[in-house]
C-alpha cells in the first residue's frame, strides 16, 4: 500500500489535508554525506524514530557539491521498496545525492505542500488533491499499482458483497478505499444507497470491525491485514486485484526542482529501475522482504503478502501505463476516474486535468 483518493492534502489513495492525522514526522535517511542538487494507509503506519544516515559501500561517481534531492516516503510497499536502493548504496553509484524522509502518509503530503521536501510518494488521486490546493507537481515515476492490498474486509458470515445490503461499512469517506467500495458495489449490481457508510479513519478500521460497530471495512495495508489477523473469521470479499489500475502510486516532484535538476531526477528514475527489477525477481524475494520489512517493523514472512499485493512497475511497464487511454491500465484513465470521484464527493470543487501533472518523459528517456 496506499489513487490512495482523496481530501485536501491520500492511497495513498486520496487523502485530505483537512483530515486529522495522528502521525508525527519521523525518519531522515541521508543517502550521501556530500551534497548535490535540491530535490511514500496507505497509507498509514505507526510513527517511527529517526534512523542514522544510510551509507553506500560500492565505489561510485562523486556528485557535485550542493543540497541533496529530498523525497518523502511512507508505509506502502511501492514506497518502502526504495529501502533496497538506500541499503545497497545505489544512489551513490548513480552519482546522485538523495535524502529520504520517513513519514506517515498524510504528513508526507503535508511536508510536500509546505515545501519541506522536493518530492513525495502518493497515489494518482492524491496528486490531484495536492494540485487542487494550488500546489502543482509532476509524476515522474510510477512505482506500482495496488493489486490486492486495498480490500473490503467483512466479518464472519458475510461471504459476498450482496450480503452487505442494508449493513454498515466502515471506510474513510473520500479516500481511495471509498472509491474501491463503489467499484465493489457496482460489480454486485448495488449502489452506495444500498449500504450505510460509517466514516472511520483507515487506521481505526480494524478496531471498528472487531468491536462490531460495522459489518465490513474498506482499508489498505497494513490496516486491512491487521483486521484479517485480529477479527476471527473475517475475510476479504473484494480487493484492488479485482480492479487493477484503479490505484496507482507514484513519485511526484515539484516543478521547480524538476526544472532545476532534471538530470539528477533522471538518475533517480534509473535507480528505480534497479529497485523494480530487484524486488520483482523471485530469486531476490527473501532479501527484498528482509530489507523492506525491516523498515516497517514486520518479519520478512509477514511482509511478503504485502509485496504480493503490490504490482511493482518496471520502467517498461510504466511506459505502457503512461500511454493515454480511458481505461484503468492507463494512469491517465485512472486519474480521470479519481478526479470524477473527488469532485462528486466534494474532496475539491474544480476538476483537475491529469494531463498537466503526468510526465512520462523521464521514464521514456531512462528506457532508451
Amino acid at each position: 500500500m496506499n489513487i490512495l483518493v482523496f481530501a485536501l492534502s491520500l492511497k495513498r489513495c486520496n487523502m485530505s489535508l483537512l483530515i486529522k492525522t495522528i502521525a508525527t514526522y519521523g525518519l531522515l535517511l541521508t543517502i550521501n554525506a556530500c551534497k548535490e542538487a535540491p530535490a511514500a494507509e496507505s497509507k498509514a503506519s505507526t510513527p517511527v524514530a529517526s534512523a542514522p544516515a544510510a551509507s553506500a559501500e560500492a565505489a561510485a561517481p562523486t556528485p557535485a557539491a550542493g543540497a541533496p534531492l529530498t523525497i518523502a516516503y511512507s508505509d506502502w510497499p511501492g514506497f518502502v521498496a526504495w529501502e533496497v536502493a538506500i541499503k545497497k548504496g545505489w544512489f551513490k553509484e548513480a552519482g546522485v545525492n538523495v535524502e529520504f524522509h520517513w513519514f506517515e502518509y498524510v504528513p508526507s503530503m503535508d511536508a510536500y505542500n509546505a515545501g519541506k521536501v522536493d518530492a513525495v510518494g502518493v497515489t494518482n488521486g492524491d496528486q490531484l488533491v495536492i494540485a487542487s490546493s494550488g500546489n502543482k507537481s509532476q509524476a515522474i515515476i510510477l512505482t506500482d499499482y495496488s493489486d490486492g492490498n486495498d480490500m473490503i474486509v467483512a466479518k464472519s458470515g458475510i461471504k459476498k458483497l450482496s450480503d452487505l445490503k442494508g449493513k454498515k461499512i466502515g471506510v474513510e469517506v473520500g479516500f481511495v478505499d471509498h472509491l474501491l467500495l463503489l467499484y465493489a458495489l457496482k460489480a454486485s449490481n448495488m449502489a452506495e444507497k444500498d449500504v450505510t457508510l460509517v466514516n472511520v479513519p483507515t487506521d481505526q478500521t480494524p478496531q471498528a470491525l472487531k468491536s462490531g460497530k460495522v459489518d465490513a471495512i474498506g482499508a489498505w495495508q497494513p490496516s486491512s491485514g491487521t483486521a484479517l489477523r485480529e477479527v476471527a473469521g473475517s475475510a476479504p470479499i473484494f480487493t484492488s486485484a479485482d480492479v487493477p489500475g484503479l490505484i496507482y502510486d507514484m513519485i511526484v516532484v515539484s516543478p521547480k526542482s524538476l526544472a532545476e535538476h532534471r538530470a539528477d531526477w533522471l538518475k533517480v528514475v534509473g535507480v528505480w529501475e534497479r529497485v523494480a527489477k530487484f524486488v520483482t525477481d523471485p530469486a531476490n524475494m527473501d532479501e527484498a522482504a528482509t530489507i523492506m520489512s525491516g523498515r516497517v517493523g514486520l518479519t520478512p514472512d509477514a511482509y511478503k503478502p504485502l509485496m504480493k499485493g503490490t504490482h511493482i512497475l518496471t520502467l517498461a511497464a510504466a511506459q505502457k501505463a503512461f500511454v493515454k487511454d480511458a481505461g484503468l491500465m492507463s494512469v491517465f484513465g485512472s486519474s480521470k476516474v479519481a478526479d470524477d470521484f473527488n469532485v462528486k464527493n466534494a474532496v475539491y470543487k474544480v476538476s483537475q486535468d491529469a494531463n498537466l501533472y503526468l510526465d512520462p518523459s523521464l521514464t521514456t528517456a531512462a528506457v532508451k
